[in-house]
């Protein structure tokens, strides 16, 4: 069990454990470049002197406009490093939902890596942003207030706005502390050394590649891996070659790596293979370990627990879809008629920023989360998610529960991937409507009769939506609210 009080106060003291550890090291890499653990602390010192100079001060929000590269990497341990908050969001979100973030967090500048994103290039360009380096500015906001900066790990090192898969996008306020337990939590538990090269196809923008892979990656010494963006081509190829010993992803991008397989057993260096991020369909699971010949192991967080919950354990992998136990220093609890899973522990947010109403309403007394997500537990104290409390469909008087669906409609060899919503029919009953991406051809008919052995009536779709692909944000989690 990792002790809370053992770890630094600041993420940016990762790096500067691992420059004296081994300076020569590799931590990044990215192309055919590469960064020891010296020269990222150097980078990193470089960029905190150049933030001072763009007026950057402790307890301001700094908002970095990139996708996955080296300089993202410093950026973020350079603002956390001068008590800043980071406000790292993906390039790709479009001009509107990077306007929104915006006129929230208030930023006292926007930074772009425009030279690993062509997105990032197009936003500096609209804000009327000035070459600095190898990054882009945007104007300096006077008007900015600074947040009230604390001594201790309490201080907040990240804005995390979520992806807003069924509503409006939250800022997440994620303290050093937070992300500092996550971190040696998920490097522990994973079994990570620093011999290991991990993947890092995963948004940093996101809680889960920042926190579980960036952070957990260099904090055990490993070297990180980075992509821009997910190609399984470009992955597989990596794979293969044996540059990789750790991969971590969503369960949409083992998909895509099995359609690039077509079922060929795949030799390599891979020791841990992890799915996190969205429910992982049992047959999918089933392949991959074929596949690649490793168990698949499994994982539940959200942003607002930084984000691990649970894991399963290295040692003894499952067959099932359980996203494994609590991880140690962490509580839960199942509570009232619907089963909604409550979280206690170290990871848990400080709050929603500038929302105290949301944030009354998921921070309940006694330090629990409220997390919104249904969940079972076995007896041996195993998780098992089954889908968020406001997805759950009422069709006919019953509860229908769209993971169940899904699940079922992703058994079949022709889908890659589906999802489930409800959508208001009258009289405060819902139908089941379905989309689905699949390969080759596939009749509406004969998915429904493969349904009808799975599942019951009123839990099989009125209406199926085949779709070339299913809208995803960066991360790979399908947008359901795009659905709607």
């Amino acid at each position: 069990m990792i002790d809370p009080a053992t770890l630094p106060s600041r993420i940016s003291d990762i790096l500067h454990c691992g420059a004296r550890r081994a300076p020569d090291a590799p931590a990044l890499a990215e192309g055919d470049r590469a960064w020891t653990y010296a020269e990222l602390e150097r980078e990193t010192c470089r960029y905190a002197g150049l933030l001072r100079e763009l007026g950057v001060r402790p307890g301001d929000r700094v908002m970095l406009v990139s996708e996955n590269c080296m300089a993202q990497v410093a950026l973020l341990f350079a603002i956390a490093s001068l008590d800043a908050w980071g406000v790292n969001v993906n390039a790709r979100l479009s001009e509107g939902e990077l306007g929104a973030i915006r006129a929230h967090s208030t930023p006292r500048r926007i930074l772009y890596t425009t030279a690993a994103s062509p997105d990032a290039l197009a936003h500096a360009r609209r804000d009327g942003a000035t070459v600095v380096g190898e990054v882009m500015a945007g104007p300096l906001d006077p008007a900015t207030v600074p947040e009230p900066v604390r001594p201790d790990d309490a201080q907040v090192a990240a804005l995390v706005y979520t992806t807003g898969t069924t509503g409006q996008p939250k800022g997440v306020m994620l303290t050093h502390a937070n992300l500092l337990f996550v971190a040696a939590t998920s490097s522990t538990l994973r079994g990570l050394q620093p011999s290991d090269h991990a993947s890092g196809v995963l948004p940093i923008s996101h809680v889960y590649g920042l926190a579980s892979v960036m952070l957990g990656t260099l904090y055990a010494g490993a070297c990180l891996h980075l992509a821009p963006r997910f190609s399984a081509e470009a992955l597989l190829a990596q794979i293969r070659a044996g540059k990789l010993t750790i991969v971590q992803g969503v369960p949409a991008m083992y998909a895509r790596l099995l359609a690039l397989s077509r079922g060929e057993q795949i030799t390599s260096r891979l020791r841990f293979c992890y799915a996190g991020g969205s429910p992982l369909d049992p047959a999918l699971k089933r392949e991959v370990e074929q596949v690649f010949g490793l168990p698949l192991h499994n994982g539940y967080g959200l942003t607002e627990s930084g984000p691990t919950v649970s894991q399963t354990r290295l040692d003894a992998p499952r067959g099932d879809t359980s996203v494994g136990h609590p991880i140690p220093g962490v509580e839960v609890r199942i509570v009232g008629a619907t089963g909604e899973l409550w979280v206690r522990g170290p990871n848990v947010m400080a709050g929603y920023y500038r929302d105290p109403v949301q944030t009354g309403a998921a921070l309940r007394p006694g330090g629990w989360l409220a997390t919104g997500d249904l969940a079972t537990q076995d007896e041996d104290g195993a998780l098992f998610i089954a889908g968020r409390v406001k997805e759950l469909i009422i069709r006919a008087g019953f509860n229908v529960y769209p993971l169940e669906v899904e699940t079922a409609l992703n058994s079949h060899p022709a889908v890659v991937q589906s999802a489930v919503v409800g959508r208001p029919v009258g009289g405060g009953e819902e139908e089941v409507v379905a989309f689905v991406e699949a390969t080759g051809a596939l009749a509406e008919a004969a998915l429904q009769d493969w349904l009808r052995a799975r599942l019951a009536p009123y839990k099989r779709p009125s209406r199926i939506v085949f779709m070339d692909a299913l809208p995803a944000a960066p991360s790979g989690k399908i947008l359901k609210s795009r659905l709607l």
